[in-house]
């Protein structure tokens, strides 16, 4: 009984680290968070939603565009990196594109 416990256990995980919603990184700008008006769950499941793959990065940064505040991703898709950014404070897509030879 605990082996079929822990390896459903064990399965669970696996499903949600390929689907993007593995345990949330420590992140770049948690002292941005107060200002947003959307988590980082909430912005994790938006920005998997626009690209599905596995999050490697994240950060909550001031960048130009949308309300000046955006969560920031990397999604790995096969060999691919993509950049989504989701706007912090109303929760819209603001970038979702691959990032090239040198990302910044």
């Amino acid at each position: 009984m605990t082996l079929h416990i822990a390896s459903g256990f064990i399965c669970g995980v696996a499903a949600c680290a390929l689907l993007g919603f593995g345990p949330a990184l420590a992140f770049t700008g948690e002292e941005f968070a107060p200002q947003a008006k959307i988590n980082l769950e909430k912005a994790r499941a938006i920005a998997v939603e626009a690209r599905p793959g596995m999050i490697t990065d994240q950060e909550l940064e001031k960048e130009k565009g949308g309300s000046g505040l955006r969560y920031s991703f990397d999604v790995k898709v096969g060999q691919a990196t993509y950049e989504v950014g989701v706007d912090a404070k109303s929760g819209k897509v603001l970038e979702n594109s691959r990032e090239g030879a040198h990302p910044d």
